[in-house]
């Protein structure tokens, strides 16, 4: 069951949001060559918490840490440790948070220094594929307009978008109903509905879109090796379009 959401409630989900976008922009600025993945999680955590939340993802399902940090290769589901950041490499982060009850998630794809051309073309692609599919969120249109703008975009750069992870609905819990591919043929699917609350996540590969699962049981990495992107907002649907509530 999809669940509707109230102005109110939609207003607790950009607090939650708001410090989501927080952490993503502080992290702008920490994400260099050098610097550990711990490091980023610490103090992820301690910013989390000094507004009066929590880290949404420490802890669901067993994930140890506040961050996913996934790098080069890695897709999603990376797990903060002691490797240390290099130049040219290139690091999704995804950052969830609970404030009262509510969740807020998004993720963002970095430049570790100086990267070369197609990881650049990379990382551009999947934000603008995140950006198109966003402005399909809107009432009245279908979830599978959300993909199918995604898939269409990265496509047309010769990108690949990974199959075996969805973007969702979001609220009182991290994962909420309906699941919303980055793929697929347009007007299918459930109908969208002001009230909506959602996180659109493209998780883009400059390969093929096969992917696997470390034997850590988190970490996805490509198949082939490839490098992947992933950018993510929550946005709640208006009146006639969709507001992003985490940056």
């Amino acid at each position: 069951m999809i669940s509707i959401k109230t102005p109110a409630e939609i207003d607790l989900l950009r607090r939650a949001g708001r410090i989501v976008g927080e952490v993503l922009n502080s992290l702008e600025d920490m994400i260099r060559p050098g610097i550990t993945t711990q490091e980023l999680d610490v103090w992820a955590e301690k910013l989390i918490r000094s507004r009066g939340a929590k880290p949404g993802f420490k802890g669901y399902r067993g994930f140890p840490a506040t961050l996913c940090t996934s790098v080069n290769e890695q897709v999603v589901h990376g797990m903060p440790g002691p490797r240390i950041l290099k130049a040219g490499e290139i690091i999704s982060v995804d950052v969830g948070v609970r404030l009262d009850g509510w969740y807020g998630d998004a993720a963002r794809t970095y430049a570790v220094g100086q990267v070369n051309p197609e990881a650049e073309r990379l990382m551009r692609v999947t934000r603008e594929a995140l950006e198109l599919g966003v402005a399909q969120a809107r009432p009245n249109n279908r979830i599978s307009d959300i993909g199918h703008a995604v898939q269409t975009h990265v496509e047309a750069a010769g990108f690949s978008v990974v199959r075996d992870f969805v973007g969702h609905g979001i609220g009182r819990e991290l994962h909420e109903a309906p699941q919303i591919p980055n793929y697929g043929e347009p007007h299918c699917g459930v109908r969208l509905k002001k009230g909506m609350v959602l996180a659109i996540e493209p998780m883009v590969n400059a390969g093929q879109y096969a992917v696997r699962v470390l034997d850590d049981k988190w970490t996805v990495v490509t198949q082939d090796g490839s490098l992947s992107s992933h950018f993510e907002y929550t946005v709640a649907l208006l009146d006639r379009e969709a507001e992003v509530i985490t940056i």
